[in-house]
């Protein structure tokens, strides 16, 4: 980044083998969010507290703020375009929109990193919030993803990471953070798993073991591939993803949380709605017949300059 141009919070960060999600609402009463507030500018330095316990762990936490919290912490003047999570879809295939006030997004290569710097962090709030959703994620060997396929693979990478989720000249107020966009899918692995691999192939978009993406003459526009690929203006849009998958073998849990970083929540968006309406209107992603979103909710993540200056 340019000198004087606030400084990121770590989304961009190496891939880890471990995360936690956490998403809170705030207590009602002032003095709960007083005591948010002040733990803004505390949580880096508990990150690095943590952290330096383990040089190589990779520790980092991104925290996001939505739109429902945004006024009362930071006041009315608020990013340009963020905006309570829209909902997409019809009964029984909705990207549905839940509560959240605050979302952590903790990674690490260990999970007692993860959890440490959990608990660390909840501690100082007590009950000035109310945690309504944490998901503890596993790396699936080779960046699978739990219904088998290589996740993340069109992420970009280096400055074209940088320019993909971090807000710049077009909101200045704000330069330096990022939206992001969470949900929480569940899947029905036993329909799943009683699909050929051709036909999981075709349902992703490319194969299975290699990754590499299906030839266009074959590729059924209804797979996810196609249909999360983001054009504006005739050029790709492109979004950081690093999603997780989750679960509990003996309840029968298998899930993967999704989780995209963006510039603007637009791109993040004309995703959802080309997978759960489809494009056209009814070809929707044929994935979503295996998968249901049982969460969502839209944030902001403002730079750490934004943060730490709450505790001067």
């Amino acid at each position: 980044m340019m000198k004087n141009t606030p400084y990121p919070q770590g989304i961009d960060t190496p891939v880890t083998s471990s995360a936690i999600f956490m998403v809170a609402t705030i207590a009602p009463g002032d003095d709960n969010v007083e005591k948010v507030k002040a733990w803004c500018a505390d949580v880096a330095g508990r990150v690095r507290s943590v952290g330096k316990r383990v040089p190589d762990g990779n520790l980092s936490c991104v925290c996001g703020f939505s739109f429902n919290a945004w006024d009362s912490l930071f006041g009315s003047t608020r990013p340009a375009s963020l905006h309570s999570f829209r909902e997409f879809g019809v009964e029984g295939r909705r990207a549905v929109a839940t509560p959240g006030d605050i979302l952590m997004h903790i990674r690490a290569d260990r999970m007692d990193l993860c959890f440490e710097l959990a608990t660390q962090l909840l501690l100082p709030l007590g009950a000035a919030v109310v945690v309504i959703d944490e998901v503890h994620g596993f790396r699936n060997f080779d960046l699978r993803s739990m219904v088998g396929f290589v996740d993340g693979t069109e992420n970009p990478v280096g400055q074209r990471a940088v320019d993909a989720t971090i807000v710049g000249d077009e909101d200045p107020t704000f330069a330096g953070g990022s939206y992001v966009i969470v949900q929480k899918y569940l899947h029905d692995m036993s329909a799943w798993n009683s699909l050929t691999v051709e036909a999981q192939e075709r349902v992703i978009g490319r194969k299975k073991l290699s990754d590499i993406e299906l030839d266009e003459s074959v590729k059924p526009s209804n797979s996810h591939s196609a249909l999360t690929v983001i054009e504006k203006d005739g050029k790709e849009v492109k979004i950081l993803r690093d999603n997780m998958p989750f679960g509990r073998p003996g309840s029968g849990e298998f899930g993967t949380y999704f989780i995209g970083y963006a510039r603007s929540p637009e791109s993040l968006e004309q995703m959802l709605e080309n997978m759960f309406v489809g494009r056209p209107a009814g070809n929707y992603d044929r994935l979503l017949d295996f998968s249901k979103a049982v969460s969502g909710t839209l944030f902001f993540v403002p730079s750490s300059d934004f943060l730490e200056a709450l505790g001067q």
